[in-house]
C-alpha cells in the first residue's frame, strides 16, 4: 500500500525524499497516468499538486518562475494579464495538466512548429534528486552556455531521474489575433501542401493535418493576421475559417491527440519525408488507424491503434526502422502494451545517467521500461 505525501514547498519535497525509504512515484493531475511504461508499485507517492503558484514573474524580462504543480491553464491566465504567454499549446492543458507533468512527459502542441517545446522555453529549474540533493540550474537570464544541462535530461523522463520542483520559463507576447486557413487534402498530399505553406510569406505558427484538412494558423495584429491568412488562401486554396469554426477545428485536433477509450494511442516522430510511408505501413499492419493527426513539417503524428500488444509492438518496430521514435500515450485500463520500441543506441547513455542520478532506481520504476529495466535484487 502506497503512502501519499503532498509537499507544498521545495523543503517539504526534499524532506519527503529523504525521510521516506523505498521507492517513489511522482504524481500530478493524473492526465498522463497511463502514458509510457506502467509504473511499478511504489512505497510513497509524491503528489506535487500542492507545490503550485508563480514564484517570480518579470514582465519586463519576459520570464516567469513557477512551481511544478501549477496547472498550466492557470499559469497562462496569470501571465496573460500582462499580455504574455508560454508559447506551447498542449491538448491536456484543458484537462488540468500541471506544468511539471507537461515537462516530464515532453508534451507540446501544434505551435511547437514555431516555438518549440517546453524544453526550448525552460531556462532554469529546481530539481530534487533521489538522494535528497536540491539542484538548481539556469535562472532568469536567457543565455546559451556549454556543458551538462540536467534540466534537459529530465524533459520527457516521466518522473524518473529526478523530481522537477519548479521551472523558469521564457515568455512570448500574446498575439492580438489568430486566423486559421483550412485546405481540404488527403494525408498523402499534406506534405507537399505544408511545404507550400512554409514557402509562402504567411509565417504560419502551426500547420496540422487532421480529418482530411490541413490547418494553418497565423498570429499577429487584428488586421495583420487576417490579411496574411487571406493571402495564404490565394496561394494554396482552402478557406479562412470563422473564429468559431477555427476553434472547433483545433479542439477536434486536441481531442484526437488526447483520445480516451478502448484503443491505444501512439505518438511518433520521424523525418518529415518518411511520415506518409510510415503511416501507410501502420495502417496496413493494424487493419486501420483512427483519429490520425500529423504535423507534416515536423514529422510528428498521433495515431489510435487497436489495443493489442502485438499490433502496438509492430507499430513501434516500423517507426524504429524508419529511424524514428514512438511512445505509448494512452492505454485502456488494465491493458499490458509495450510503451516504447526497440532501444536506440542512446539508451546506453540513458542507463548511465540513471545509474549516476538514481542508482537504486527509487524514482518512477517501470516508467521507462524496458529502456531502463527494473532492478533485480535491489533494496532501496
Amino acid at each position: 500500500m502506497s503512502t501519499t505525501v503532498t509537499p507544498t514547498t521545495v523543503d517539504d519535497l526534499r524532506d519527503a525524499v529523504l525521510d521516506r525509504p523505498g521507492t517513489l512515484r511522482v504524481a500530478g493531475a493524473g492526465t498522463a497516468a497511463d502514458w509510457a511504461g506502467t509504473p511499478a508499485p511504489a512505497d510513497t507517492v509524491l503528489d506535487l499538486t500542492g507545490l503550485r503558484g508563480i514564484v517570480t514573474h518579470n514582465p519586463g524580462d519576459m520570464t516567469v518562475e513557477v512551481r511544478a504543480g501549477t496547472p498550466f491553464a492557470s499559469l497562462q491566465e496569470e501571465v496573460g494579464e500582462h499580455h504574455q504567454r508560454v508559447a506551447v499549446d498542449p491538448a491536456r492543458a484543458a484537462a488540468g495538466a500541471t506544468l511539471g507533468g507537461l515537462f516530464a512527459t515532453a508534451d507540446s502542441g501544434p505551435r511547437a512548429l514555431q516555438y518549440g517545446s517546453l524544453r526550448d522555453l525552460v531556462i532554469g529549474a529546481t530539481i530534487v534528486l533521489a538522494d535528497g540533493t536540491v539542484a538548481r540550474s539556469g535562472g532568469h537570464v536567457i543565455k546559451n552556455v556549454a556543458g551538462y544541462d540536467l534540466t534537459k535530461v529530465l524533459h520527457g523522463a516521466h518522473g524518473t531521474l529526478g523530481v522537477i520542483a519548479g521551472l523558469v520559463l521564457r515568455l512570448h507576447p500574446s498575439p492580438q489575433a489568430t486566423a486559421t486557413v483550412a485546405v481540404p487534402c488527403d494525408r498523402a498530399a499534406s506534405g507537399d501542401l505544408a511545404r507550400r505553406i512554409a514557402d509562402s510569406p504567411a509565417e504560419a505558427v502551426a500547420v496540422q493535418w487532421h480529418a482530411d484538412r490541413l490547418l494553418a494558423m497565423v498570429e499577429g495584429s487584428e488586421s495583420g493576421a487576417d490579411a496574411r491568412a487571406r493571402r495564404l488562401t490565394d496561394a494554396v486554396g482552402g478557406e479562412l475559417l470563422s473564429p468559431d469554426d477555427a476553434g472547433a477545428a483545433w479542439e477536434a485536433h486536441a481531442a484526437a491527440v488526447d483520445r480516451r477509450g478502448d484503443r491505444a494511442v501512439l505518438r511518433l516522430g520521424v523525418i518529415p519525408s518518411a511520415l506518409t510511408g510510415v503511416l501507410d505501413g501502420l495502417e496496413a499492419d493494424s487493419g486501420g488507424l483512427a483519429d490520425v493527426t500529423t504535423s507534416p513539417r515536423t514529422g510528428v503524428a498521433t495515431v489510435s491503434l487497436p489495443a493489442d500488444a502485438d499490433v502496438v509492438a509492430a507499430a513501434h518496430r516500423r517507426v524504429a526502422e524508419a529511424g524514428g521514435t514512438s511512445t505509448l500515450r494512452q492505454r485502456p485500463a488494465g491493458a499490458e502494451l509495450p510503451a516504447f520500441g526497440p532501444a536506440p543506441a542512446s539508451a546506453v547513455v540513458l542507463r548511465a545517467v540513471a545509474a549516476s542520478l538514481d542508482p537504486d532506481q527509487r524514482l518512477g520504476r517501470g516508467r521507462l521500461s524496458p529502456w531502463i529495466p527494473e532492478p533485480t535484487g535491489v533494496t532501496a
